[in-house]
């Protein structure tokens, strides 16, 4: 308007934005009242004190938009679905096919996913030592060849 001021209050206009946003079909967050040192939490639905947040320097106010809690559930099953593409129950199923053991030593306990860095293909479910003893090697399948035949006393080539 020319005054500077809009033709509607704050709380008609929010109204009326939100029920826009409802014939749309969209689902519009209410606003819901806040102590002071507190925030709401879109996880878990619950107001709780800063202490439970983690911070974010990205955020408006500093602080994570999920509470501790709910990132922490949350957190293993979205690095699996982010990183690898797999759920938990897939994860899991995997190292029950595997015996429960790690694929390439057989004996120690399989917990860490182990993927192509190429392709990004899950290829199995290690221990920690067989994973970085790939990583090591660089996933390299000539240098593993010569690092076997180095354990079996023969010299391999040299190359690359």
């Amino acid at each position: 308007m020319s005054d500077g001021l809009q033709a509607y209050c704050r709380e008609c206009s929010a109204e009326y934005y939100r029920q826009r946003q409802e014939a749309k079909g969209r689902v519009v967050r209410i606003k819901v009242p806040v102590p002071p040192g507190h925030k709401h939490c879109r996880g878990c639905g619950k107001t709780k004190p800063h202490s439970e947040w983690h911070l974010k320097n990205s955020a408006s106010d500093g602080l994570a938009s999920r509470c501790k809690e709910c990132k922490a559930a949350v957190g293993p099953a979205g690095h699996l679905r982010r990183k690898y593409g797999i759920t938990e129950a897939e994860r899991d199923q995997m190292i029950r096919d595997q015996g429960g053991v790690c694929i390439i030593c057989l004996q120690t306990p399989a917990v860490h996913v182990d993927h192509c860095h190429k392709t990004g293909k899950v290829r199995g479910v290690l221990c920690l030592n067989c994973n970085i003893g790939l990583g090591l090697l660089k996933e390299s399948p000539d240098r593993i060849r010569r690092a076997i035949a180095y354990l079996e006393g023969s010299r391999g080539s040299q190359s690359s």
